[in-house]
């Protein structure tokens, strides 16, 4: 039970200082509040955690997933293999775009999409693939990228949850074809809300710049059929604050990371794997819970611990996923994917956590034992 004395630990802290503050009041002030050099600065900036490829800022890390899908051509009458185990927002953009999502499973000891399971999921129609960079540890792209080479499909990063993630050095978003970030306020870094494109391919960059502002890039001089999706300077400025702290953040998570490693030892709870040459940059840190779990999550309310569960449901048995398949005689097997699902949890690992946070975040979860 929580000490009279001692407030609950949330689960996530948005950072929002002074520093946020007074960008956003200059930008403001100075009128240019949309696409304007905030944006431009702040696309600059980001280019230089994925191995300087274009960046092009939108509104959010789903339009991001969304004007890339487009911008490669993908629509009705194509596949494209997304993990279940995932936000809603992974297989959405999909769907918003006209094709069709394929669900494959996840590795059975991560997080991540399992290279087997896309192998045997990709068909004549399959267009592309979309490994996520689950929690903020990089998805196996070692194994993916010679996949989608050898079948000639493209690979469309959601990095959403990995700002400065790594695979063998390579930062995720430089994998690819594309990669997309997300700046939503529990984000390791936030732009109030936005989000980011990124690709080597500079024609393909101009393409997302002109999807994002109604096919345009001179006024009224109409290229294409695009959408409003762009980035305020208000964001972007707000961004740009955080992309300066971003790394002294990312070290921090991953000091809390590696003291749960070393001292959580209840028998019932496993803690998050790290793949070899991987760079976890903890957006969450998830463990798995034998037995109940939401009892275990009950208990470390109780003792002050913020918790919480991503993502309880899988995409495929979602509503929007799960009638129409179901209607269509379409059925997954995805054990690993409904077995994560009924087993994880993320505890509160940002950046703020003091060390008596770490102590009693500890101290709770040995308290649950081996018998839940």
């Amino acid at each position: 039970m929580t000490s009279i004395n001692e407030q609950p630990i949330p689960a996530a802290r948005p950072v929002i200082g002074e520093d946020e503050i007074e960008a956003a009041v200059r930008v403001l002030r100075s009128g240019r509040v949309v696409q304007g050099p905030e944006v431009a600065a702040f696309e600059e900036g980001f280019s230089r955690l994925v191995d300087g490829r274009h960046c092009i800022a939108v509104n959010s890390g789903t339009s991001a997933l969304q004007l890339l899908l487009l911008a490669l051509g993908i629509g009705p009458g194509d596949e494209v293999i997304v993990p279940s185990f995932s936000f809603a927002a992974s297989a959405n953009a999909v769907r918003l775009t006209g094709a069709d999502v394929v669900f494959a499973d996840i590795e059975p000891n991560g997080f991540g999409l399992d290279p087997a399971a896309v192998e045997a999921a990709i068909t004549p129609r399959t267009a592309a693939v979309m490994p996520v960079h689950l929690y903020g540890h990089p998805a196996a792209m070692d194994k993916l990228m010679p996949i989608a080479d050898q079948h000639k499909i493209a690979v469309v990063e959601d990095a959403c949850q990995a700002h400065a993630a790594a695979l063998n050095g390579t930062p995720v978003g430089a994998f690819g074809a594309g990669g997309t970030f997300s700046f939503y306020p529990t984000k390791n870094m936030h732009a109030l809300e936005g989000g980011m494109v990124t690709t080597a391919d500079a024609a393909l960059a101009r393409t997302l710049r002109l999807l994002r502002n109604q096919g345009m890039e001179q006024r009224y001089a109409n290229e294409i059929v695009g959408a409003n999706m762009r980035m305020t300077d208000v964001s972007a400025a707000i961004g740009r604050v955080q992309l300066a702290k971003v790394e002294e953040w990312t070290e921090q998570r991953r000091a809390n990371a590696e003291y749960f490693d070393a001292h959580i030892t209840a028998p019932a709870v496993t803690t998050p794997p790290v793949a070899k040459g991987a760079r976890h940059v903890y957006h969450q840190y998830t463990v798995r819970i034998r037995g109940d779990r939401d009892a275990a999550m009950a208990r470390l309310t109780e003792a002050g611990v913020g918790n919480a569960v991503y993502y309880p449901t899988p995409i495929h048995r979602l509503k929007p996923y799960w009638e129409p398949d179901q209607k269509a005689g379409r059925t997954w097997e995805l054990p690993e994917t409904e077995k994560a699902a009924a087993e994880v949890v993320s505890l509160p690992v940002h950046p703020s956590l003091t060390r008596n946070d770490l102590e009693r975040i500890v101290t709770a979860v040995n308290s649950l034992g081996e018998n839940l």
